[in-house]
């Protein structure tokens, strides 16, 4: 495994995040909750670090399985969760970003981890009503009772990281960032330079850049990656599959899956610390863990960005 420096919060996190959103279990189809808690120990035992999670995922399914996974190692493994999202009572997603909110969020989401603290606390949207002020006063009260460490968040914008900047240090920004979605590439690379610890979700395209999909998926209309994310519907898809047969190249060069050559061109990419990545079971975690025992050569990666640019444009 590889690591690097999260920011400028001392961390030193490993270059993959197990990103658990699916293993909530709800709205991605089969899930197996023994082969996804056989995932995360996998990849713990291959030096994964950290571990991202939300009350949103699974309505705190999510946070439930990894508070179990965890119990015996608590202290090896960096935490981040994050609050301002959850479902209201008919069961609709819904953003609240408000200071009770967040404050309660928090204390649900460590009994769900069963831990003490959380090191990297997130908003995980901006609910567009709260103030920033409000926001963030929250934030700095749970880090003050020692409840988390360090403070950041999910999908804002570049003028919403420097409005919260005003009232708390602000550590972490995440972002949508792949392949098939680099809209986010100009903030990222700009929180970078700042000096802010910058994660990516999304990484493999909800498993559209892994090689695993040939086809267009018939997902059932609830499913997360057909309401989330754009390329599972057409024309889109056609394009990425052309991309992915750009991919089958550099996989055959390297002798590697192809889901190897993605992560190693997200990690490459100079401005990403950590990589966000899903795994159902104990073989993808292998899979995807073995892409950092080797890199790219510069020039496939220069390569890779022009076939990006060339297929799918503004991706």
């Amino acid at each position: 495994m590889r690591y690097t420096e999260l920011g400028r919060t001392g961390l030193k996190v490993s270059q993959a995040t197990i990103g658990t959103w699916a293993i909530g279990g709800t709205g991605w189809g089969e899930v197996r909750q023994a082969d996804c808690v056989s995932a995360i120990e996998t990849m713990l035992d291959q030096g994964v670090n950290l571990i991202d999670t939300a009350p949103f995922y699974g309505l705190g399914e999510s946070e439930r399985i990894i508070g179990k996974t965890i119990r015996k190692c608590r202290d090896q493994v960096y935490l981040l969760s994050k609050a301002g999202t959850g479902w209201d009572e008919n069961g609709v997603p819904c953003k609240r970003s408000d200071y009770r909110s967040i404050i309660e969020d928090c204390e649900s989401s460590l009994k769900r981890l069963g831990t003490d603290y959380i090191d990297l606390y997130l908003i995980h949207w901006p609910d567009e009503v709260t103030p920033m002020e409000e926001m963030m006063r929250a934030m700095n009260q749970l880090k003050k009772d020692g409840k988390i460490r360090f403070i950041g968040a999910s999908n804002f914008s570049k003028e919403e990281v420097l409005e919260a900047q005003r009232y708390a240090q602000f550590d972490v920004l995440q972002q949508p960032y792949s392949m098939v979605a680099q809209q986010f590439r100009e903030e990222l690379t700009w929180a970078h330079e700042q000096g802010l610890g910058t994660m990516s979700y999304g990484s493999l395209g909800a498993g559209i850049l892994t090689g695993s999909i040939r086809e267009l998926p018939q997902f059932t209309e609830d499913d997360m990656r057909l309401n989330f994310y754009d390329y599972f519907r057409e024309p889109k898809f056609s394009r990425v599959m052309e991309l992915v047969k750009r991919l089958d190249t550099y996989a055959e060069k390297y002798q590697v899956p192809v889901s190897q050559v993605t992560i190693n061109w997200n990690t490459q990419s100079g401005f990403l610390d950590t990589i966000l990545m899903g795994v159902r079971n104990q073989e993808e975690a292998k899979e995807n863990c073995a892409a950092f025992a080797w890199s790219m050569e510069q020039e496939d990666v220069d390569c890779i960005t022009r076939d990006i640019e060339e297929i799918l444009g503004e991706a």
